[in-house]
């Protein structure tokens, strides 16, 4: 159980953790704000000399574009640099119930970082970070691809992000920006995944353009609050961005977007965990 920390007595603080060539922050502060929270946003650089930091917040993204550059392999200079410095700090947000999102490069610097998939069900998070044993490879069809793409939420899953999403048919999309974005492991990483219900979010059969293994788009870690996914949520907060908003009929319109229920599960999720 989550002991409550005196300390908040406010609402939830989220932190947005940014470094050179990441371009999606602000959508990704603006989510959490729309959901309730305070939002502060900090470099890498600067969480690396005080991570300690990090314990002042109940919920934290991982923000997509294109860190550093994308030199070497997307996300992996970032990546290293939080497997040597904050990993620690971000283990022990999850110990304590912190939600994590990680949208897009977000996604491929959590799998590299070791935050994903992360331990198996019942065992604690360890306190140096694991071997990556799931990536982020190359489109199938070698270039990078922006859509808006079908998306299913399997009624298993226990992310706490997508866990009883609702949308309809038509709205039931989300956008998608990346050239790297095909989820990859063996057999058996996958068999686990799909056993404990970590698989949070598929691309529809017709929506699946980059090759990921079961149509994956986003999976968690065994407790539900670590979401990592290539597709855009936080581009998907008001129905204005929907391709065919003046199309959608005036009770979807008058739904909350399915790119705000998630940042809104998480805060809910937060909320009760630290009351």
């Amino acid at each position: 159980m989550v002991k409550k920390d005196t300390r908040r007595d406010h609402r939830l603080k989220a932190l947005v953790i940014t470094a050179p060539g990441i371009n999606c922050d602000l959508e990704l502060c603006e989510g959490f704000a729309l959901a309730g929270c305070t939002v502060e946003s900090d470099l890498l650089a600067r969480l690396s000399r005080d991570p300690t930091r990090i314990d002042a917040f109940d919920l934290i993204g991982l923000p997509g574009g294109f860190s550093y550059g994308d030199d070497i392999a997307a996300g992996r200079i970032m990546a290293a640099l939080i497997r040597q410095t904050i990993y620690p700090a971000l283990a022990h947000a999850v110990e304590r119930g912190c939600p994590i999102m990680a949208p897009c490069n977000g996604f491929q610097i959590a799998a590299q970082a070791g935050l994903l998939p992360g331990p198996v069900v019942g065992s604690p998070w360890p306190k140096e970070p694991a071997v990556a044993n799931v990536a982020l490879a190359p489109n199938e069809a070698g270039r990078f691809n922006d859509a808006w793409v079908g998306m299913e939420v399997p009624p298993e899953t226990k992310c706490v992000w997508t866990r009883n999403l609702v949308c309809a048919s038509d709205t039931a999309i989300i956008p998608c920006a990346h050239g790297e974005g095909r989820f990859v492991a063996d057999d058996d990483t996958i068999d686990q995944l799909e056993a404990s219900g970590q698989i949070a979010m598929r691309y529809t059969a017709s929506g699946h353009f980059n090759g990921s293994r079961n149509r994956i788009a986003g999976i968690c870690d065994s407790t539900g609050l670590v979401f990592g996914l290539m597709p855009h949520p936080e581009r998907y907060l008001h129905w204005t961005q929907h391709p065919r908003w003046t199309r959608l009929s005036a009770a979807e319109r008058n739904a909350v977007p399915p790119g705000l229920q998630m940042f809104q599960n998480a805060v809910e999720h937060a909320a009760r965990a630290f009351a």
